[in-house]
Protein backbone atom coordinates (compact mmCIF):
# COMPACT_ATOMS: atom_id res chain seq x y z
CA UNK A 1 0.00 0.00 0.00
CA UNK A 2 1.21 3.47 -0.63
CA UNK A 3 1.05 5.32 2.75
CA UNK A 4 -0.91 9.19 2.92
CA UNK A 5 -0.33 11.44 5.64
CA UNK A 6 -3.35 13.16 6.90
CA UNK A 7 -1.09 16.52 6.85
CA UNK A 8 2.45 17.24 6.04
CA UNK A 9 5.09 15.13 7.21
CA UNK A 10 8.64 14.61 6.31
CA UNK A 11 8.72 10.88 3.78
CA UNK A 12 10.94 9.42 6.48
CA UNK A 13 7.81 8.53 8.74
CA UNK A 14 5.92 7.44 6.22
CA UNK A 15 8.79 4.86 4.46
CA UNK A 16 9.30 3.57 7.90
CA UNK A 17 7.76 0.24 8.33
CA UNK A 18 7.97 -3.23 10.26
CA UNK A 19 8.97 -5.73 8.01
CA UNK A 20 9.67 -9.23 9.38
CA UNK A 21 11.62 -10.90 6.12
CA UNK A 22 15.37 -10.08 6.93
CA UNK A 23 18.50 -10.59 4.29
CA UNK A 24 20.57 -11.81 7.26
CA UNK A 25 23.85 -9.79 6.27
CA UNK A 26 26.35 -8.75 8.79
CA UNK A 27 25.82 -5.31 10.05
CA UNK A 28 28.87 -3.45 10.90
CA UNK A 29 28.90 -2.50 14.97
CA UNK A 30 29.92 1.30 13.75
CA UNK A 31 26.08 1.56 11.77
CA UNK A 32 24.26 -0.08 15.11
CA UNK A 33 25.93 2.09 17.18
CA UNK A 34 24.78 5.01 14.73
CA UNK A 35 21.34 4.02 15.77
CA UNK A 36 21.37 3.74 19.86
CA UNK A 37 23.63 7.14 19.46
CA UNK A 38 20.43 8.68 17.88
CA UNK A 39 18.53 6.67 20.81
CA UNK A 40 20.91 8.14 23.58
CA UNK A 41 19.70 11.84 22.33
CA UNK A 42 15.98 11.30 23.17
CA UNK A 43 14.11 13.42 25.55
CA UNK A 44 13.48 12.03 29.10
CA UNK A 45 11.40 13.36 32.31
CA UNK A 46 14.31 15.66 34.35
CA UNK A 47 16.92 14.45 31.44
CA UNK A 48 17.01 10.95 33.71
CA UNK A 49 17.69 8.97 30.77
CA UNK A 50 16.14 5.81 32.00
CA UNK A 51 16.91 4.07 28.98
CA UNK A 52 19.11 1.20 28.68
CA UNK A 53 20.25 -1.55 25.83
CA UNK A 54 21.71 -4.62 25.37
CA UNK A 55 22.42 -5.65 21.71
CA UNK A 56 24.25 -8.51 19.84
CA UNK A 57 25.09 -8.64 16.16
CA UNK A 58 24.77 -11.88 14.16
CA UNK A 59 28.14 -13.54 14.10
CA UNK A 60 28.91 -12.43 17.54
CA UNK A 61 29.21 -14.93 20.74
CA UNK A 62 25.81 -13.31 22.55
CA UNK A 63 23.43 -13.44 19.44
CA UNK A 64 22.12 -17.05 19.75
CA UNK A 65 21.65 -16.21 23.88
CA UNK A 66 19.48 -12.69 23.15
CA UNK A 67 17.74 -14.75 20.38
CA UNK A 68 16.47 -17.27 22.87
CA UNK A 69 14.72 -15.02 24.43
CA UNK A 70 12.36 -14.31 21.75
CA UNK A 71 8.73 -16.82 22.02
CA UNK A 72 8.27 -19.04 19.47
CA UNK A 73 6.62 -16.88 16.99
CA UNK A 74 8.84 -13.70 16.78
CA UNK A 75 12.01 -16.50 16.92
CA UNK A 76 10.40 -18.33 13.57
CA UNK A 77 10.59 -14.87 11.36
CA UNK A 78 13.59 -12.35 13.79
CA UNK A 79 16.17 -15.51 12.67
CA UNK A 80 17.34 -13.61 9.57
CA UNK A 81 18.06 -10.31 11.90
CA UNK A 82 21.39 -8.47 11.57
CA UNK A 83 21.27 -7.50 14.95
CA UNK A 84 18.96 -7.72 18.29
CA UNK A 85 18.76 -5.05 20.62
CA UNK A 86 16.67 -5.23 24.11
CA UNK A 87 14.55 -1.54 24.89
CA UNK A 88 15.22 -1.58 28.61
CA UNK A 89 14.95 1.05 31.54
CA UNK A 90 15.25 1.91 34.93
CA UNK A 91 12.36 1.78 36.99
CA UNK A 92 14.21 4.14 40.00
CA UNK A 93 15.53 7.60 40.31
CA UNK A 94 18.98 8.10 42.39
CA UNK A 95 19.89 11.34 43.93
CA UNK A 96 16.43 12.74 44.49
CA UNK A 97 15.62 11.56 48.25
CA UNK A 98 17.81 11.17 51.02
CA UNK A 99 15.86 7.73 51.71
CA UNK A 100 17.32 6.51 48.70
CA UNK A 101 15.76 5.71 45.13
CA UNK A 102 12.07 6.49 44.42
CA UNK A 103 9.95 5.21 41.60
CA UNK A 104 10.61 6.63 38.11
CA UNK A 105 7.20 7.56 36.90
CA UNK A 106 8.15 8.43 33.29
CA UNK A 107 10.31 5.54 32.87
CA UNK A 108 8.67 3.42 30.12
CA UNK A 109 7.04 6.22 28.17
CA UNK A 110 10.51 7.90 28.10
CA UNK A 111 12.39 4.44 27.07
CA UNK A 112 9.62 4.09 24.25
CA UNK A 113 10.67 7.65 22.80
CA UNK A 114 14.19 6.19 22.75
CA UNK A 115 13.17 3.49 20.78
CA UNK A 116 11.04 5.78 17.99
CA UNK A 117 14.37 7.59 17.94
CA UNK A 118 16.72 4.58 17.27
CA UNK A 119 13.77 2.56 14.65
CA UNK A 120 13.89 6.85 12.87
CA UNK A 121 17.60 6.64 12.68
CA UNK A 122 17.79 3.27 11.29
CA UNK A 123 15.50 3.62 8.60
CA UNK A 124 17.84 6.55 7.53
CA UNK A 125 20.81 4.07 7.37
CA UNK A 126 18.61 2.28 5.19
CA UNK A 127 17.81 -0.66 7.50
CA UNK A 128 14.35 -1.66 8.90
CA UNK A 129 13.22 -2.50 12.76
CA UNK A 130 11.08 -4.44 14.19
CA UNK A 131 9.75 -4.29 17.60
CA UNK A 132 8.86 -7.31 19.45
CA UNK A 133 6.87 -7.23 23.09
CA UNK A 134 6.92 -11.53 22.85
CA UNK A 135 9.71 -12.57 25.06
CA UNK A 136 10.31 -15.23 27.90
CA UNK A 137 10.44 -12.20 30.39
CA UNK A 138 10.76 -15.15 32.97
CA UNK A 139 14.67 -15.46 31.83
CA UNK A 140 15.43 -12.22 30.33
CA UNK A 141 16.81 -10.63 33.51
CA UNK A 142 18.94 -13.58 34.13
CA UNK A 143 20.29 -14.14 30.89
CA UNK A 144 21.04 -10.02 30.13
CA UNK A 145 22.26 -9.48 33.73
CA UNK A 146 20.24 -6.91 34.84
CA UNK A 147 19.22 -5.68 38.52
CA UNK A 148 15.49 -5.82 39.82
CA UNK A 149 15.43 -2.22 39.32
CA UNK A 150 15.82 -2.39 35.50
CA UNK A 151 12.76 -3.38 33.86
CA UNK A 152 12.63 -5.11 29.87
CA UNK A 153 10.43 -3.88 27.34
CA UNK A 154 10.76 -4.96 24.39
CA UNK A 155 13.43 -6.37 21.94
CA UNK A 156 13.70 -5.23 18.44
CA UNK A 157 15.17 -6.54 14.87
CA UNK A 158 17.45 -5.23 12.86
CA UNK A 159 18.57 -5.67 8.80
CA UNK A 160 17.74 -5.19 5.75
CA UNK A 161 14.85 -6.33 4.10
CA UNK A 162 15.25 -9.95 2.83
CA UNK A 163 12.38 -12.27 0.53
CA UNK A 164 8.89 -12.37 1.75
CA UNK A 165 9.20 -16.13 0.78
CA UNK A 166 11.06 -17.12 3.70
CA UNK A 167 8.12 -16.82 5.54
CA UNK A 168 4.89 -18.50 6.22
CA UNK A 169 2.43 -17.76 4.12
CA UNK A 170 0.15 -16.01 6.80
CA UNK A 171 3.17 -13.72 7.40
CA UNK A 172 3.76 -13.25 3.88
CA UNK A 173 0.43 -11.65 3.52
CA UNK A 174 1.45 -9.22 6.68
CA UNK A 175 4.54 -8.04 4.75
CA UNK A 176 3.95 -4.28 3.66
CA UNK A 177 3.54 -1.11 5.54
CA UNK A 178 0.94 -0.80 7.61
CA UNK A 179 -2.16 2.49 7.70
CA UNK A 180 -2.63 4.31 10.64
CA UNK A 181 -6.17 5.47 12.11
CA UNK A 182 -6.85 8.97 10.78
CA UNK A 183 -6.16 11.92 13.03
CA UNK A 184 -9.45 12.39 13.89
CA UNK A 185 -9.66 9.76 15.54
CA UNK A 186 -6.59 10.05 17.89
CA UNK A 187 -6.26 13.71 18.45
CA UNK A 188 -9.31 15.73 19.77
CA UNK A 189 -9.31 19.70 20.80
CA UNK A 190 -9.90 20.85 24.09
CA UNK A 191 -11.65 17.55 25.21
CA UNK A 192 -10.92 13.72 24.52
CA UNK A 193 -14.40 12.60 21.88
CA UNK A 194 -15.34 8.38 22.48
CA UNK A 195 -16.43 7.12 18.77
CA UNK A 196 -19.89 7.40 20.30
CA UNK A 197 -19.41 10.80 20.31
CA UNK A 198 -16.90 11.87 17.94
CA UNK A 199 -19.14 13.45 15.34
CA UNK A 200 -20.57 16.03 18.33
Amino acid sequence: MTRVADHPVDDLFLKRWSPRAFDGAPMPEADLKTILEAARWAPSAFNTQPWRFVYALRGDAEFERLYALLDDFNGSWAVGASALVFVISDSLVDGVSEDGPVPAIFHAFDAGGAWAQAALQAALLGYHTHAMAGLRRDQAHEVLGLPERLKVHVAFAIGRRGDAEQLTPELQQQERPSGRRPLSEIAFHGRFKLPMDAAA
